[in-house]
């Protein structure tokens, strides 16, 4: 086992420290494990901190009473909160079978930290460092740091195969890490992949959104598409998928990537970007001209919309997927009438997001292929330009309410329809959001009716 001062990389916060240093009062090794390690050594700061320990759960409880509480204990973690701080405190141990490929059946605990590091998942993560700094290496994890590289602490079948989470997790390590696989890691999560069909919903999909909010994260569903396939299939027809069209260099797949990589890394952002165009293998069709996907804005919503709730996404986030997915092509007129027609509709934090959508959609374009990017910025701009003045697009801005109408004999149903109609005459400049000018056109029913067929 080799052991190297590290003082001056792993830098302990006080209250971790005073952890540490009571547990080693007592008699106790002590060390700072994990993910706070790896995330010290490479000069980021960690978001959690978790201490592996020889004390025995109940011996951990009795030397912090009163801030210590078992939060799971049968795998042996105690919670001890100094100040603010809660920190993970778990008995060395090594585990059992893994029946479920998620959790083992039953856990040992060890006086060793050796036999604890060896269970873990990736080498960068099975390093221990202790209250003087000093750091605990005996699978070769500073090196791999020092690489840029990930690799599974010993057969990477048997890793993957105790936890398929495992191999989500090694992806979006090197989607966030921009770390490379090593080559056994890499050969055992394409062998592994169909383990993946064990894991909970909730947890392919935290995974997955912090891989595709990853630097790297077009890199790495471009190299394991058929990874991320077994818990995404329906992006599987788009790899290779060609468009066949003068406005396209990249076959589907390759658009999408290139778009993805694009985006600003914001969760919304990124999972509108890599569905947007799921639908067009299904919605394909050639002739003289080339390629055409008539129609593919609603059926990629339709798919979003199923690949989102099988994932367990909450409704606010499902909506605003599926709906820069299924506005993401649609021609919205750069003039002031045309964004305050969609400002109307979508509101200004969801036309915002449209904005990014589109213009990572043309990004993923050939250079000599943007030719709309002008036009996007454009639109944003009269965007600007229209909230810094405080233009009116929504009921709450509009000049009159429902009761200012209900004191003019309106009611029911004719009440709310009389706003909309309203609301539409002020955003096609048809009226002034004047409280006056607005109660006067509903006092002589001159306003019309707005065709639905002409709203955006």
């Amino acid at each position: 086992m080799r052991k190297e001062s590290q003082v001056d990389l792993v830098n302990i916060p006080g209250p971790v420290e005073m952890i540490l240093r009571l547990l080693e009062a007592h008699g106790h090794a002590a060390h700072c494990v994990g993910g706070c390690v790896r995330d010290s050594l490479l000069g980021r700061t960690p978001e959690d901190w978790d201490v592996a320990t020889s004390a025995l759960p109940e011996e951990t409880l009795a030397i912090f009473p009163g801030r210590a509480f078992p939060t799971g204990l049968r795998h042996g973690t105690v919670t001890v909160r100094e100040g603010s701080c809660s920190v993970e405190v778990t008995t060395f141990r090594t585990d059992g079978p893994y029946a479920d490929s998620r959790h083992p059946d039953s856990v040992t605990f060890t006086r060793s930290l050796r036999d604890d590091l060896s269970r873990r998942d990736f080498t960068v993560n099975a390093m221990a460092a202790d209250l003087r700094g000093e750091l605990t290496d005996p699978f070769g994890g500073q090196a791999d740091l020092k690489a840029h590289v990930l690799r599974c602490v010993g057969d990477p079948e048997e890793r993957f195969g105790e936890d398929a989470l495992r191999i989500l997790r090694c992806l979006r390590f090197s989607a966030t890490l921009e770390f490379s696989v090593e080559a056994e890691t890499a050969r055992g999560l394409r062998d592994c992949k169909e383990l993946l069909l064990n894991i909970a919903a909730e947890r392919v999909h935290s995974e997955l959104t912090k891989l595709l909010c990853g630097k790297a994260a077009a890199e790495v569903l471009r190299e394991y598409p058929e990874v991320v396939g077994a818990v995404l299939p329906e992006i599987r027809p788009m790899v290779g998928f060609e468009q066949h069209s003068c406005y396209h260099c990249y076959d589907v797949w390759e658009h999408t990537l290139h778009a993805l990589a694009a985006a600003p890394q914001e969760p919304v952002l990124r999972w509108a970007v890599l569905l947007h165009d799921i639908g067009k293998p299904r919605c394909f069709t050639r002739d003289e001209r080339g390629g055409h996907f008539y129609g593919h804005p609603a059926v990629s919503a339709e798919i979003a919309d199923a690949v989102l709730r099988r994932l367990k996404f909450d409704n606010a986030t499902r909506d605003a997927v599926t709906t820069l997915v299924a506005w993401h092509d649609r021609e919205i007129p750069r003039t002031e009438k045309g964004v305050r027609r969609a400002l109307m509709k979508l509101g200004e934090e969801r036309m915002r997001q449209l904005t990014e959508v589109k213009r990572a959609d043309n990004l993923g374009q050939a250079p000599e292929l943007r030719s709309r990017l002008r036009e996007v910025e454009r639109g944003a701009e009269i965007l600007d330009a229209l909230l810094a003045r405080d233009a009116c697009f929504s009921l709450k801005q509009l000049a009159v309410n429902g009761r200012d109408l209900m004191a003019l004999g309106l009611r029911g149903q004719e009440v709310g329809a009389a706003l909309d109609r309203l609301l539409c005459a002020v955003v096609d400049g048809e009226l002034p959001n004047e409280k006056s000018a607005l109660l006067c056109a509903v006092r002589a029913r001159k306003f019309a009716e707005t065709p639905e067929e002409q709203r955006i």
